[in-house]
């Protein structure tokens, strides 16, 4: 994150290159400027970072899975800032600043979360059997952090109900509260591929919810639950999944009460007719024989009504496009990109849904033992640039040390190297080019 000093070292780079005039009207412009770009930076930060409460050990936790920046609230909900009026993004030292003891969070309780962290890796536990790697390429990409609280989303289609952008635990989700059949559609940038994945997280207040995915829209006039062909479904009491109506054939959902009782990750990978849905870390839905027609539009309805008392809650929205094998790619390119292997925000601890992509790599490497590879990090350009160049380098390690570990692999074929923001393959100016260049990157090594 560029702070104050960032500001400062360009105020002097300003002040050593302005024309020669009075020491007073140097010194008042190398002021007005370190001025305006503190300003600019803290107006980044209270417009971009996730709001935490200070006595909110979770907010800050489930910001670092969602890769944000956190800034902190006092007790009436007010910024906490330091002395030069910049948001303080360190936990202690907010709780220091608004006189909050942290020690009151029983001990017991932080060992829980840092033995619930360490057993969370990659490949153990309930994750060992999860498969779920999601598409390489991202097409689209919403978290709604460029819009207004109670707006609707201006980069969707508004169809019919009252869906709202809202604050909850101190993130941006955008919220249902009916009628029945409320509907929003998503415009791609271009048709749907073959191979593709959806990513989101859902939150249904009530029982009977559930929530229609579709790849193409019903006949005029028509409930969607008329629709010919294959759909996905999430639900609580009636299941996540993929469903289908006026017998188009195969159906696979399974119960999900989970959804109802807070945010659960939903996941759907596709490929061609067979498709994969995920809640959480467990497999719901597993079918073959699925019947999805491409366009390059996506609709979203919550078929039971929703009310203000028992709102429906939707998370970010990722769309990726899927690939070919790991192996095929590396031997035709020389290289390929990933956007399966996770970590924690602003940490190079990897996050255990990196299990499946993980474990493709690591298959690839025992299976081809001559192949030698270099493991690059790469970030956006949200940030300081040297923290991104060194978190890039300890998250390339990280990756090249669980390999050597988990697939006993000679560390001489691995090799590891951080790019930070210096190598960005899409725009940041957008959120899905972001996403792109946030990534972990395989190069083929000859020799």
């Amino acid at each position: 994150m560029r702070t104050r000093r960032h500001a400062i070292v360009l105020a002097l780079t300003t002040f050593l290159c302005l024309p020669p005039a009075s020491a007073e009207a140097q010194l008042d412009r190398l002021k007005r400027t370190v001025e305006g770009e503190t300003a600019r930076q803290m107006d980044r930060l209270l417009r971009e970072a996730i709001r935490c409460a200070i006595d909110d050990p979770s907010c800050p936790q489930e910001a670092r899975r969602h890769d944000k920046d956190v800034i902190y609230t006092d007790a009436n909900g007010e910024v906490i800032v330091d002395d030069d009026g910049v948001p303080i993004t360190d936990r202690e030292q907010a709780a220091d600043r608004a006189g909050v003891d942290l020690s009151r969070e029983s001990a017991s309780g932080a060992r829980q979360e840092a033995g619930d962290q360490e057993s969370a890796r990659p490949g153990e536990g309930v994750w060992a059997n999860y498969d779920f790697v999601p598409g390489e390429t991202v097409i689209y990409y919403e978290d709604y952090e460029t819009d207004q609280v109670g707006d609707f989303p201006r980069r969707m289609e508004f169809m019919r109900g009252n869906w709202e952008v809202v604050e909850w635990q101190g993130r941006k989700l955008l919220r249902n509260t009916g009628p029945r059949n409320a509907s929003l559609k998503i415009a791609l940038p271009r048709e749907l591929p073959e191979r593709f994945t959806i990513e989101t997280e859902a939150y249904f207040a009530h029982g009977n919810y559930r929530m229609v995915i579709a790849t193409t829209p019903p006949a005029p006039g028509r409930h969607w639950e008329t629709l010919k062909g294959n759909f996905f479904q999430i639900g609580v009491t009636q299941g996540t999944g993929v469903t289908t109506r006026e017998g188009a054939g195969v159906e696979s959902v399974s119960a999900t009460k989970e959804v109802g009782e807070g945010l659960v990750a939903i996941r759907i990978m596709v490929d061609g007719s067979y498709a994969k849905v995920y809640a959480g870390e467990r497999r719901v839905a597993n079918v073959p024989n699925a019947e999805f027609p491409r366009s390059s539009d996506l609709y979203v309805e919550n078929i039971y009504s929703g009310t203000p008392e028992n709102p429906l809650y939707l998370g970010p929205i990722r769309i990726a496009e899927g690939g070919r094998d790991l192996y095929d790619r590396l031997a035709e390119d020389g290289h390929v990109a990933t956007q399966g292997i996770l970590f924690d925000i602003d940490s190079s601890r990897i996050r255990p849904e990196s299990t499946p992509t993980l474990k493709e790599i690591g298959t690839m490497l025992q299976e081809h033992a001559d192949l030698r590879i270099r493991i690059e990090g790469h970030t956006d350009s949200t940030g300081d640039d040297q923290h991104n160049q060194t978190l890039s380098e300890e998250r390339a390690a990280s990756v090249r040390q669980f390999l050597i570990d988990e697939y006993g692999l000679d560390a001489s074929r691995l090799e590891a190297q951080g790019f930070g923001e210096s190598r960005p393959v899409d725009s940041n100016d957008t959120p899905e080019g972001r996403q792109n260049n946030r990534r972990v990157e395989l190069v083929r090594l000859d020799g």
